[in-house]
């Protein structure tokens, strides 16, 4: 007869929900165990202070005191990589030579003498080309498109930071030149007169 209860019946019903019990007792107790001999997995990796990159920005002066573009400096544990970004108009089209200069003071905007010769001149020669040099201040050229804009990356070992880093006490400073820098001659490399200027400092 359909639901009659009988002490079989009795003794299944019992043993269904006591099972389940067990075998639920002796899962957490696994679980439990596996978590214990389980390695744990690492914390996520913090950036050190002194193992991530620095950046810095600043606006590029031109000589009528106007901001025509901008860098940005990112540092790392040993290179500098810097992106020069001119906007049109900005410059005359063609090859331009940069430099680090030793002073970070761009407010004498017709020449832009305020900045001083390269940063750390007197240790070598001029020029990446140069069997005696280069000094810590030269830099690839960078190219003026025909609308006198510019987006270029370029990379330095001299660092932002530290002993003998662009931002010292006085700061740094990038300058622009008129014309390009033949990776050679002394003192500039012919790249003639200062025509743009960011401070780093």
């Amino acid at each position: 007869m359909r639901g009659a209860t009988t002490p079989a019946n009795r003794r299944l019903r019992l043993a269904i929900p006591l099972a389940a019990t067990l075998l639920a007792g002796l899962a957490g107790s696994a679980l439990a165990q596996d978590a214990k001999e389980a390695p744990k997995e690492p914390a996520p990796a913090k950036a050190e202070a002194s193992g991530a990159p620095q950046t810095y920005e600043s606006g590029i002066t031109n000589g009528k005191g106007e901001t025509i573009g901008k860098i940005m400096i990112r540092d790392g544990a040993n290179s500098l990589v810097m992106r020069v970004m001119i906007g049109a108009g900005g410059l005359p089209p063609g090859w331009h030579g940069i430099h680090f200069h030793a002073v970070g003071d761009c407010s004498d905007t017709e020449k832009f003498e305020k900045s001083k010769a390269h940063v750390n001149h007197d240790q070598s020669k001029h020029g990446l080309l140069n069997a005696d040099g280069p000094d810590e201040g030269d830099l690839p050229n960078v190219y003026a498109n025909a609308d006198g804009s510019v987006n270029a990356e370029v990379s330095s070992e001299t660092p932002l930071t530290g002993e003998g880093g662009l931002r010292d006490g006085d700061g740094s400073a990038l300058i622009i030149h008129a014309n390009e820098d033949d990776h050679t001659s002394q003192p500039i490399g012919g790249a003639g007169p200062r025509i743009g200027c960011a401070v780093i400092k």
